[in-house]
């Protein structure tokens, strides 16, 4: 496929209106794909975006193609310096090196985190979602035990791996 036949990844902040599409996209990989017993009534989160990701230092991107969500990255801010990465989800198709949106997601909330003085990204994730594990720790992220978590962390009921990134001296 040559570059302009390849179509153009667009990743822009939460706009009100795209809920619906954003909760079809998470709740279609949690349930449909990974067999996880989750529902949208099971994260009141996607209820209100706006309210529980953007605000402080948080926030919450999309990414489209064609107008077409395929993948959704958030930052939670719970500690001064600390947020943690929730709602990254990628569609099927659009996953892998080739497309580049998980890596465009990661970069676009890192960048954020860093201008809004976060130095520490926390994450859990599920057992089973192995290729985001892969992915975390391709891009820096080291696992951490669940009894290291500070106690201001928003941990969902089912994550049962964790991750962490010091951006350090970056955020300063």
């Amino acid at each position: 496929m040559s570059e302009a036949a390849s179509p153009t990844v667009m990743i822009a902040p939460y706009r009100a209106g795209t809920d619906r599409a954003i909760t079809d996209l998470i709740v279609g990989i949690q349930h449909d794909e990974f067999g996880v017993a989750i529902t949208a009534a099971d994260q009141p989160d996607l209820a209100d975006i706006a309210g529980f990701y953007c605000t402080g230092a948080g926030g919450f991107w999309t990414a489209s193609v064609a107008g077409e969500i395929v993948g959704t990255i958030a930052l939670k801010a719970f500690e001064r310096d600390a947020g943690a990465l929730r709602k990254m989800f990628v569609a099927p198709a659009w996953r892998g090196k080739a497309h580049g949106v998980g890596a465009a997601l990661l970069a676009t909330l890192l960048a954020h985190a860093q201008t809004h003085g976060v130095s520490l990204i926390l994450l859990g994730t599920t057992a089973q979602f192995l290729g985001a594990h892969r992915f975390y720790e391709k891009n820096g992220f080291s696992e951490m035990a669940m009894d290291a978590l500070p106690p201001t962390f928003p941990r969902m009921p089912l994550d049962t791996k964790f991750y962490r990134l010091d951006l350090g001296e970056a955020a300063a």
